[in-house]
């Protein structure tokens, strides 16, 4: 069952450029990533389905019902938490979350303890007193206070330090196997690597691959590494080598097509090493964009 649909989903404000034609489906109990540099589209795409904003075209829809028509509704259900928070600066944190928790028709009092607890949040100092991360913790908690069934995390991690953001990502895996939606947007594609199953690749408002991180790899290029002797140019009139670099009786390069034209190219020579690695994510991403 698809949580989220979107079919050509457009914005632009005056004659910028938000995003374009967007289209795509996330699955009920995904981690779904969201990729692309700054100003690519991930948060006006993010708050046309909160319906934060309108679009110029297009349509979305969320739990099966229209985005625009059913707002209100729909956002019960959800738990955000933006890529830049911002509160009332002299309320203190747990009358905050309070206050936020009052939105729902629902006792999150433990919830609110427990998320807490995790994050290290010190529920009686001021707003004005936390630094950024300490304020990017309360976002979280406030994000999932109520048990959302839908979570959308827009650069979720900035501000937070490596510990406390391992403890996010634990957090997260956990909400999920719970059964809870994740809607993932970054530009920080080790971490969309190590968390999504599935992931769409936005470039300049437009999206240019909606892909499984597995079949991503496999079907992009390997990089490939050969110690042995005598090797000299022999993989560059190889179809499919590129990026060629010898170093020290080895030779570096990326290739794409049937490995076995490799392997063949090899019969013969006395080899010391081999590796045949997938790409990184972050490799795939740059190819998009050369």
């Amino acid at each position: 069952m698809s949580i989220i649909e979107v079919e050509k989903l457009t914005k632009y404000y005056g004659k910028s450029r938000g995003i374009v034609d967007v289209s795509f489906a996330e699955e009920e109990g995904e981690i779904f990533g969201f990729i692309g540099p700054n100003g690519a589209g991930k948060s006006t795409t993010i708050r046309l389905l909160l319906s934060l904003i309108h679009p110029t075209s297009g349509s979305a829809r969320i739990f099966g019902k229209d985005v625009t028509t059913h707002g209100p509704e729909i956002r019960r259900d959800i738990g955000y938490l933006p890529s830049e928070v911002f509160y009332y600066e002299g309320m203190r944190v747990i009358d905050l979350l309070k206050y936020s928790a009052s939105f729902f028709d629902r006792d999150c009092t433990q919830r609110m303890k427990e998320l807490s607890d995790l994050m290290e949040l010190e529920l009686n100092r001021r707003i004005s007193d936390l630094s950024y991360g300490n304020k990017k913790k309360v976002g979280i908690v406030q994000g999932l206070l109520h048990s959302p069934k839908l979570l959308f995390l827009d650069e979720p991690t900035s501000g937070l330090d490596p510990l406390m953001q391992r403890k996010f990502f634990d957090l997260i895996r956990e909400e999920n196997r719970r059964g809870v939606t994740v809607f993932f947007s970054s530009h920080i594609l080790g971490e969309v690597q190590r968390l999504c199953t599935r992931v769409a690749i936005i470039r300049e408002g437009r999206i240019v691959e909606v892909s499984n991180i597995r079949t991503l790899q496999q079907n992009n290029y390997k990089k490939i590494s050969v110690t042995a002797e005598g090797l000299g140019n022999s993989f560059v009139q190889i179809p499919g080598a590129s990026n060629l670099q010898t170093e020290n009786g080895t030779v570096n390069f990326f290739f794409k097509g049937d490995i076995n034209t490799v392997l063949q190219r090899l019969n013969g020579v006395q080899v010391t090493d081999v590796t045949i690695e997938e790409p990184t994510l972050e490799e795939i991403f740059m190819h998009y964009y050369e």
